[in-house]
């Protein structure tokens, strides 16, 4: 991501943070987040302290949180804004465009310095980083606002199928944008001309893992052929 968000009245520590940041969401969507070394973020930054990252972050999972962290509130502002400007007559898709849009809005935004969609897809492919970014989500006031309002959506309310379904929406959300963002990097065809045609068939899809139908979860009765001979 583009190391201006700090603004003109940034500290010269606050800079060399988003650039260590920047550079190493760079590298990890790039090269992968266990493939990069803190010696590697340095030099590609252009520090000449090769542990500045530890310095400035810790460890690489502290460096994948804070990531996440920036990330995510960018995103909040853009969902509160979105669900600021819903009113009663709001329905599923309309809803399910504040899961989608701040994310897809965002990659559109920063064109070729969109990275964070493949970040976050290794992190939730790891035992030990998709805590870190699952926790800094559920920190989002606006997500758990919308997710509340699509309660009401879900066939079996607050049971076990809504969770599934729910980490299946968020699953999908994911590495559908890292799979569009790591094309669009490497200029491999896509499916859909703009984020935004990707956000309404996302949506689409999103809708139908909502409604779909209960499967009826009692087991079928077991038919057993009688002993001896057929008859």
């Amino acid at each position: 991501m583009t190391a201006d968000r700090t603004g003109p009245g940034s500290t010269g520590k606050a800079s060399t943070r988003e650039l260590i940041l920047d550079t190493a969401e760079r590298l990890f969507a790039e090269q992968g987040i266990f493939a990069t070394s803190s010696r590697r973020i340095a030099e590609v930054a252009g520090q000449g302290n090769n542990w500045v990252a530890g310095y400035h972050f810790g460890s690489k999972a502290d460096l994948v949180r804070a990531i996440t962290r920036r990330f995510t509130a960018e995103a909040e502002r853009s969902r509160a804004q979105l669900l600021a400007g819903l009113d009663d007559s709001a329905g599923l898709a309309e809803l399910l465009g504040c899961l989608v849009r701040p994310w897809t809005d965002l990659f559109e935004a920063l064109g070729p310095h969109s990275y964070f969609a493949r970040v976050c897809a290794q992190a939730m492919n790891s035992p030990t980083l998709r805590p870190i970014v699952v926790e800094e989500g559920s920190h989002s006031d606006s997500l758990e606002q919308t997710w509340e309002a699509l309660d009401k959506y879900f066939p079996g309310r607050a049971d076990l199928s809504t969770e599934l379904r729910r980490g299946m929406i968020q699953q999908v959300i994911v590495f559908v944008c890292a799979e569009r963002e790591g094309a669009l990097a490497e200029g491999r065809p896509v499916s859909r001309p703009t984020w935004a045609d990707e956000a309404n068939g996302l949506i689409d899809a999103l809708r139908g893992i909502i409604t779909a139908p209960m499967a009826d979860l009692a087991p079928s009765p077991v038919r057993r052929r009688p002993y001896g001979r057929a008859t």
